[in-house]
């Protein structure tokens, strides 16, 4: 199994954890009793340093947020919390209503038609609309917009490499391009002139596919409203702990006549003989439900209990409350913005782009100036030089509701000294 994919060992699949963290194995004693060992355990797990949430101001796809205690209240629930896909989905009524929700709501969020049952995560979202659009175009080339998450870059490489499609970067689709992706705000937390690249798409007969932050829509325009074919995104800011990387949820959401493009499940309602209203598994392009060639996708989950907190999330805050945190983001992440470029040596990577709540500074010697952070248990800006290699000595530093006035002074003056 090592040889076909690749590695010589099994430290081979850790590439992506830095050698000073990993562990070759727990030195324990033999024969501890189960209390000795969980003691042991825990004195271990103790020297993890976390940092606390108002002292993170790293983002780059993952956020620190306030979640309210009503989103575990009902995730936590044993029908939720236990329950596997249905094989029979009609004879689940609530796992479907549930997913029924989270499809209406992300609708309403990005102002498209219709949106599918979630995905894995906004990575596999982002190649899944990309397979749409290569389906529905009959076109081999992908074409990335500026500063798109790396790993999302990644993925779509990944996806579309066994279907012999080409992934480019640049801002001039041509009449092979199959979809025009890009990031609203981008990687860097910049926003971009999501009309014009649509527009553009449009112009040789492409789809545009906006990649977009949900807390964002809550006071920039939705896609469907500047006219893209398709969005998609990361959920994981709606109700989800970062959780040392995952489970997240990805969203897709379309227009009416790309529906059966759509990857995943599509839950609808219908009613009984008796006239009463229910749930229905109506769509499905999963290659066990339908033959093989014709399917569009082998997306097997659609991470539910995630969605069901992220619709829980929603549900509760509503249009005011989603729109008040991206409010004092976008104040929070300013006023350090402002702070920060006023200090020796550092200024705006970029300072005629507007941003949301995310921003590139360029600073003299980054890592030293995270590793002082680091010391003072706080955790400082994304190095986006190992992406990008034209950002030498760029952090980005993100602000969320979590990160208070206080919180702001401590980093200030933290690199200050």
């Amino acid at each position: 199994m090592l040889a076909a994919i690749g590695v010589d060992s099994m430290e081979g699949l850790l590439v992506d954890i830095p050698e000073s963290l990993r562990i070759p194995r727990l030195e324990l004693p033999n024969g501890l009793s189960e209390f000795e060992t969980m003691a042991q355990i825990a004195s271990l797990a103790a020297r993890n340093r976390a940092y606390p949430d108002r002292l993170t101001f790293r983002g780059g796809g993952v956020y620190r947020r306030f979640i309210p205690a009503a989103v575990a209240a009902v995730t936590s629930k044993p029908e939720f919390y236990t329950a596997y896909t249905p094989y029979q989905p009609e004879a689940s009524q609530g796992t479907l209503q549930a997913i029924y929700e989270f499809q209406t709501l992300i609708a309403e969020l990005t102002a498209l038609d219709v949106a599918n049952a979630s995905l894995y995560d906004g990575a596999t979202a982002v190649a899944e609309a990309a397979m749409m659009a290569h389906v529905h175009t009959g076109r081999n080339e992908v074409l990335v917009a500026g500063y798109l998450h790396p790993e999302y870059v990644e993925v779509l490489r990944g996806f579309g490499e066994g279907r012999g499609i080409k992934v480019k970067k640049g801002f001039e689709p041509t009449a092979k391009t199959a979809a025009v992706v890009f990031q609203q705000p981008d990687f860097l937390g910049l926003l971009v002139d999501a009309p014009d690249l649509t527009r553009r798409a449009h112009d040789v007969g492409a789809l545009a596919i906006a990649c977009v932050d949900p807390i964002s829509l809550a006071i920039l325009a939705p896609p469907g409203q500047y006219g893209a074919d398709i969005a998609v995104g990361e959920g994981q800011q709606l109700g989800l702990s970062p959780s040392y990387g995952g489970p997240h949820v990805g969203f897709v959401a379309c227009r009416k006549d790309l529906v059966r493009r759509l990857p995943g499940r599509l839950i609808g309602t219908s009613h009984d003989a008796e006239g009463r209203r229910g749930f229905v598994l109506t769509l499905t392009a999963r290659e066990q439900h339908i033959r093989r060639e014709k399917a569009t996708s082998n997306i097997c989950t659609n991470h539910s209990l995630c969605a069901l907190a992220a619709s829980v999330y929603m549900t509760y805050m509503g249009a005011e409350g989603m729109r008040h945190i991206a409010e004092v983001s976008f104040k929070r992440a300013h006023a350090l913005a402002d702070r920060l470029a006023r200090l020796p040596g550092w200024e705006l990577a970029f300072p005629d782009r507007q941003f949301l709540n995310e921003f590139p500074i360029r600073v003299p010697k980054a890592a030293v100036v995270n590793r002082k952070l680091a010391r003072k248990g706080i955790l400082g800006g994304l190095d986006v030089h190992r992406w990008f290699r034209e950002l030498n000595g760029v952090l980005t530093f993100t602000c969320t509701e979590v990160n208070d006035p206080g919180a702001l002074d401590e980093l200030v003056e933290a690199v200050s000294r």
